[in-house]
C-alpha cells in the first residue's frame, strides 16, 4: 500500500490513534459543552499540521507546522482538564489522553528542534 512521508512518522500515527480516542470520548459527552468543539477541532489540526509540516521544503516551514501541532496538543491537554474540572469526565480518563499527549508533544519537540539550530523550544 502506498505511504506518503508523514504517514511513516510515528508521531503522526499517535496523533492520529489521539483522534480516534477523542471521538469515543466526544460521543460521550453533550455537544453543548464549548469544550465540545475545541476538543474536536484542536485534536484534528495535530495530525494536519503534522502532514502539512512534514511536506514542507525548509525547515523554517516545518517547524512552522510543527509548532502549530504542539500547540494544538496542547490545547487538547487544557480542554481534558476543563471537562474534568466541569465534572464531565472523570480525572482517570483524562489523565490516559494526557498521556497520550505527553509523548505526541515530546516526538514533536524533537522534531522541531531537529529541524532548527538556534530552537530550544
Amino acid at each position: 500500500m502506498p505511504q506518503f512521508d508523514h504517514e511513516k512518522l510515528n508521531v503522526y500515527q499517535d496523533s492520529i490513534s489521539f483522534v480516534s480516542w477523542a471521538e469515543e470520548l466526544l460521543k460521550s459527552i453533550s455537544k453543548s459543552i464549548a469544550a465540545y468543539k475545541q476538543l474536536d477541532r484542536a485534536s484534528t489540526s495535530v495530525p494536519l499540521n503534522i502532514a502539512e509540516g512534514n511536506g514542507k521544503h525548509t525547515p523554517a516551514d516545518r517547524c512552522r507546522f510543527f509548532d502549530i501541532a504542539r500547540g494544538s496538543a496542547l490545547e487538547c491537554a487544557a480542554c481534558l482538564d476543563v471537562l474534568v474540572a466541569k465534572k464531565v469526565i472523570e480525572e482517570g480518563k483524562a489523565d490516559e489522553g494526557k498521556a497520550m499527549l505527553v509523548k505526541i508533544v515530546s516526538m514533536l519537540v524533537g522534531l522541531i528542534r531537529s529541524n532548527s539550530e538556534e530552537r530550544d523550544v
